[in-house]
C-alpha cells in the first residue's frame, strides 16, 4: 500500500479537566465519557469528601481510574486541552481570577460556566489579566452557559440577523423553582421563604452580584450591534406568599418573600437600548404575576421578531449548558489564544449521532 492510500491517521481526542462537581459538572463528565472525541483527563472538586473519589462514579457511571483531587498544583501538571469551569458560584468576576489565570497560563483553554461571556463589561483590569494569562500559556478562554451565555445574549444576537434599524431588545426569562431540591440556592442565595426585612437587607450585595453577571450579557448584545452603553440600570420587585406552601426544597411560609423580578437596563443616549427581565418564582402557581414560566426575545426593528417559549422548549437545563460547554471545546482549542467571545468565534454547533445512548 502506498502512503497515499493510506487511511488518515485519527485525530487524538481532546483531553478534557472538569472544574467542580456540582449537577452541571457532572453532566459534562457524563457528556465527555459519552463522547468519541473527549477523554476525560481530571477532576477537580470542593469538598474533602469528594477528593480521592473515581470522578465517574461521582457523576453516576461506572469508574473511570480518573481519581478526584482538591489541589491546584495537580491540575496545573496534568497534560490537558481544555478545562470546563463551573465551580456553581457566579456574580464576582474577580472571585476566581487567581484560579483561572493559573490555568490558562498552564496552558489549558478554559471554557467558564459562571461568568466571561463578556469579561470586557468590567472594565479593563480583568481583561487584561486574562489576556496576560493566555500570553504566557497560548491558550483560549471562553465564557459559555444557557441563560447567560445563550438566551440573555446569543439568542437576541442571532434574531437580530433578520431585523434591520433596531432600536430596542428585550428578553426575559421566568424560572420556576418549585422543583429545585436546594435549600441553599432557593432560600440563601435567591431569597425565598425571607422575610421581607431580611431579604430586603440582602438586596445590595445581591444587586451587586446580579448587576455584574448580567451587564456581561448587555455588553456582548450591545458590541454584536455596535452600540455603546452608556450605564446599566437594575430595579428589583418582589411578591410575598399569599399563603404557606411547599416547594421540593422546603416550606415557603405566609409573608415572606415568594418571587422577585429583576430588571437590566441598557442605557445609550438616555434610553434603554437592551433590557432583561429575570423573574424567580418559588411556585409559579401561588404567584401568577409576571407570567408564565419560560423565555422571551423581543427585537424591535424593521421588521419587529419574539421569540416566546413555556418552561418545557428544553428537557433538561442542566444538560443543555453541559452540551454547550463541550461542543465549543473544539472550537475554543482551535482559536488563536486570548478572550474569545461570541463574537469571535465561528458557529459552534451540536454533533449528530445515531447512537441513542449518546446522552448527557
Amino acid at each position: 500500500m502506498s502512503p497515499a492510500d493510506a487511511a488518515p491517521p485519527t485525530p487524538r481526542p481532546y483531553r478534557v479537566v472538569q472544574w467542580a462537581t456540582g449537577a452541571l459538572g457532572r453532566s459534562v463528565i457524563r457528556g465527555v465519557l459519552d463522547h468519541p472525541n473527549l477523554e476525560l483527563a481530571g477532576v477537580w472538586v470542593h469538598s474533602a469528601e469528594k477528593a480521592g473519589a473515581d470522578a465517574a462514579v461521582l457523576a453516576g457511571r461506572p469508574p473511570a481510574g480518573i481519581l478526584a483531587t482538591r489541589e491546584l498544583d495537580e491540575i496545573l501538571a496534568l497534560e490537558a486541552d481544555c478545562v470546563v469551569y463551573s465551580p456553581g458560584r457566579a456574580g464576582d468576576p474577580f472571585a476566581d481570577l487567581d484560579t483561572i489565570c493559573a490555568l490558562l497560563a498552564s496552558g489549558k483553554n478554559l471554557i467558564c460556566m459562571n461568568g466571561l461571556v463578556y469579561p470586557y463589561a468590567h472594565g479593563p483590569h480583568l481583561a487584561t489579566e486574562l489576556e496576560q494569562a493566555c500570553k504566557r500559556g497560548g491558550a483560549t478562554v471562553h465564557g459559555s452557559g444557557f441563560n447567560g451565555g445563550f438566551m440573555a445574549d446569543v439568542m437576541p444576537l442571532v434574531l437580530s440577523r433578520l431585523s434591520r434599524r433596531i432600536t430596542h431588545v428585550y428578553a426575559r426569562q421566568c424560572l420556576d423553582f418549585a422543583r429545585h431540591p436546594s435549600w441553599r440556592m432557593v432560600h440563601r442565595m435567591i431569597g425565598f421563604g425571607k422575610a421581607e426585612e431580611e431579604f430586603l437587607r440582602s438586596l445590595r450585595p445581591s444587586r451587586t452580584a446580579m448587576r455584574a453577571l448580567f451587564s456581561e450579557s448587555l455588553h456582548l448584545i450591545a458590541a454584536g450591534l455596535r452600540v455603546d452603553l452608556d450605564e446599566i440600570d437594575v430595579d428589583v420587585d418582589h411578591r410575598l406568599a399569599g399563603a404557606d406552601f411547599e416547594t421540593a426544597a422546603g416550606l415557603i411560609p405566609r409573608g415572606t418573600v415568594a418571587a422577585a423580578r429583576w430588571t437590566f437596563s441598557g442605557l445609550a443616549g438616555g434610553r434603554p437600548v437592551i433590557t432583561f427581565e429575570v423573574i424567580h418564582k418559588a411556585d409559579a402557581r401561588q404567584t401568577p404575576e409576571w407570567g408564565r414560566p419560560g423565555y422571551a426575545v423581543r427585537v424591535h426593528g424593521r421588521p419587529s421578531l419574539t421569540l416566546t417559549t413555556d418552561e418545557e422548549w428544553v428537557s433538561d437545563a442542566i444538560s443543555a449548558a453541559a452540551a454547550h460547554a463541550l461542543n465549543s471545546i473544539p472550537v475554543v482549542c482551535a482559536a488563536e489564544p486570548g478572550i474569545r467571545t461570541y463574537l469571535d468565534l465561528p458557529l459552534i454547533t451540536g454533533r449528530m449521532d445515531a447512537d441513542p445512548l449518546d446522552v448527557l
